[in-house]
């Protein structure tokens, strides 16, 4: 069974390879993904140094704060490797998935460059040593206007293709955006404005790379 899998997989991989175009998708999405990756850090500091506007956001104002972070991330990291072992499987969808990210990443860097906002009152700080690789060593609380975390799983129900896959990664999306407004990480309008915003990049990027 297992050496059946593994002949699939390399099958699927040997004819994705083999084409210029999907090959040229792999290597310059994951490349550009990777030089965004390397320039936040110096981005996020910079925004966290301004001075921004306080929402008053009566569902937050209805919640009490609570540090769930354990939980986020474990659902983060989990649906991460689950979508990357489908991604391994089809590797259609690691070319969806990455270009997505990539104008997803360009899109919010220039909202939260656009829209400055001061954290949400009673914000409970996120506790994740990995997410030093995006943010760096300092404390991150302004890159508010809209949710990353929302949209990094928004974006991996959208690009698997099974039924049950797209369950569970729905699950997942709507119970980390209810935990980022528990732990008053972001504001409403952050957690809604990814999903308006995640949809049709997705759409796009389907459409261009098919």
């Amino acid at each position: 069974m297992a050496r059946s899998i593994a002949i699939a997989l390399k099958e699927n991989w040997k004819q994705t390879w083999n084409s210029q175009i999907q090959r040229a998708q792999i290597i310059i999405g994951s490349v550009l993904m990777m030089a965004i990756s390397l320039m936040l850090p110096s981005f996020f500091n910079l925004i966290q140094k301004r001075d921004g506007i306080l929402l008053n956001d009566w569902v937050l104002a209805a919640i009490q704060p609570h540090n769930v972070s354990w939980a986020i991330f474990t659902i983060i990291w989990g649906v991460g490797l689950y979508g990357l072992w489908r991604a391994i499987e089809k590797p259609t969808i690691y070319i969806t998935y990455i270009w997505s990210l990539v104008f997803v990443t360009v899109l919010r860097v220039l909202s939260i460059s656009l829209i400055a906002l001061d954290p949400p009152r009673g914000l409970v700080t996120l506790s994740d040593p990995l997410t030093g690789i995006f943010y760096g060593e300092s404390n991150i609380t302004k890159d508010l206007f809209f949710s990353g975390h929302t949209s990094i799983l928004y974006l991996a129900y959208l690009c698997v293709e099974r039924k049950n896959d797209k369950v569970i990664m729905l699950i997942a999306t709507l119970i980390v955006a209810c935990l980022l407004l528990v732990q008053h990480v972001h504001y409403t309008v952050d957690v809604v404005a990814a999903f308006i915003v995640v949809y049709p990049v997705n759409k796009l990027v389907k459409y261009l790379v098919a």
